[in-house]
């Protein structure tokens, strides 16, 4: 099946559970809450707030400034390629010589860096108002199979990541041309 398809699937069936629990919920005199049942999760290398793999802040250059060149060019194979999501080791914006393993969106190329965003499953919508005052904006990509659970994801779309291309720890899947042009879209306007 193709990407799109078990993205709409995934859509669909997490909509229904959501309207489904929702529902139960309000029967039980509760208030409708997104409810998430224990999962394993797949070990990390890298446990959240852990130095950077080989060396500290010295080795990340910074975010990038601006509005890059971006390009959708996603190659099936190993490499990673601008237009796919792969897990890395995002630095913390106020402490770049300390971060956690994440996906990311690639978008481009700086140099011998790949350009990238970061996606979270924590779902924003409910927090947007927050997380604006925070200097934070996200917009939703659906769900993909870079997350074992399938959880619907957003993106970052106001910071732009440097990603070592040999640090990248798993090559992933491309999302789609549509969603990839509507993350730039809103990227640009937030950079503006």
């Amino acid at each position: 099946m193709s990407n799109t398809l078990l993205s709409a699937l995934g859509r669909i069936l997490g909509d229904t559970l959501r309207a489904g629990l929702d529902s139960w919920a309000r029967g039980a005199g509760k208030s409708p809450t997104r409810r998430r049942r224990p999962t394993s999760r797949a070990p990390r290398p890298q446990a959240p707030g852990t130095p950077q793999p080989t060396g500290g802040s010295s080795d990340y250059p910074g975010d990038y400034r601006g509005i890059p060149q971006v390009s959708y060019a996603p190659v099936p194979g190993k490499d990673p390629d601008p237009g796919e999501v792969v897990w890395t080791w995002v630095p913390y914006e106020e402490d770049h010589s300390r971060g956690k393993d994440r996906p990311v969106l690639l978008i481009g190329r700086d140099g011998s860096w790949l350009l990238a965003l970061q996606l979270t499953s924590v779902d924003h919508d409910r927090d947007a108002a927050q997380e604006a005052r925070a200097g934070r904006f996200w917009i939703d990509i659906g769900s993909g199979a870079w997350d074992p659970q399938g959880r619907p994801s957003e993106v970052r779309v106001n910071r732009v990541l440097r990603v070592d291309p040999d640090r990248v720890r798993r090559v992933s899947v491309s999302v789609d041309k549509k969603t990839f042009d509507r993350v730039v879209s809103e990227m640009r306007r937030r950079l503006s």
